[in-house]
């Protein structure tokens, strides 16, 4: 399935955090804008964002300051 482009900019964001294993809490927010600004979670963006939160809930990525 090819993904929206919502959904792959949303990727690029979170891979970039995937990469660097933190992301501030401005870069979550904006993750989290990004996601939301059209009105509408499409399935790749929940999975993506699923993907995000179980990342920093097993501490593979933390949030900083």
């Amino acid at each position: 399935m090819k993904l929206s482009a919502e959904a792959g900019n949303l990727r690029k964001v979170i891979e970039h955090a995937i990469e660097d294993h933190k992301i501030t809490k401005a870069e979550y927010d904006l993750i989290i804008h990004q996601a939301t600004e059209d009105g509408h979670l499409d399935r790749q963006e929940i999975a993506l964002l699923k993907e995000l939160q179980e990342m920093i809930a097993d501490k593979t990525i933390k949030i900083v300051p």
